[in-house]
């Protein structure tokens, strides 16, 4: 058995579907017999995963799963291993770095304050 890297997409559907087509790019780790195994199983999972719910506004909400559109073998678990990759081009390249810093404050508060809680 070996460890795969799937990216597994949804599609998020609300209302009537008349909004900025989101879709869900989800990487997951598989463990299979081989490539095509992999696959199979992502699938499974995606398949499994799609849900219908009504949100707060009561607008139909659907996660439609897409595709498995990515296997990659991971031949070794290592520390610092590159698992994923992806270059994309921003119009407003500041504000982008503002959000990824902010994600990345919002990760070191909470862990500081569910370390806080336990204490």
């Amino acid at each position: 058995m070996s460890w795969y890297l799937s990216k597994i997409v949804f599609r998020i559907i609300c209302g009537d579907g008349k909004h900025t087509a989101q879709f869900d790019e989800q990487l997951r780790l598989i463990k299979a017999d081989n490539r095509e195994d992999a696959f199979y199983k992502a699938q499974d999972i995606g398949k499994k995963e799609e849900e219908t719910f009504f949100n707060q506004k009561g607008q139909l909400v659907q996660w439609r799963f897409i595709a498995v559109c990515e296997i990659y073998q991971l031949n070794e678990m290592t520390h610092g291993a590159e698992l994923y990759s992806r270059i994309a081009e921003r119009k407003d390249p500041e504000q982008y770095e503002y959000i990824l810093n902010k994600k990345a404050e919002n990760i070191l508060l909470t862990d500081t304050h569910q370390l806080l809680q336990i204490a």
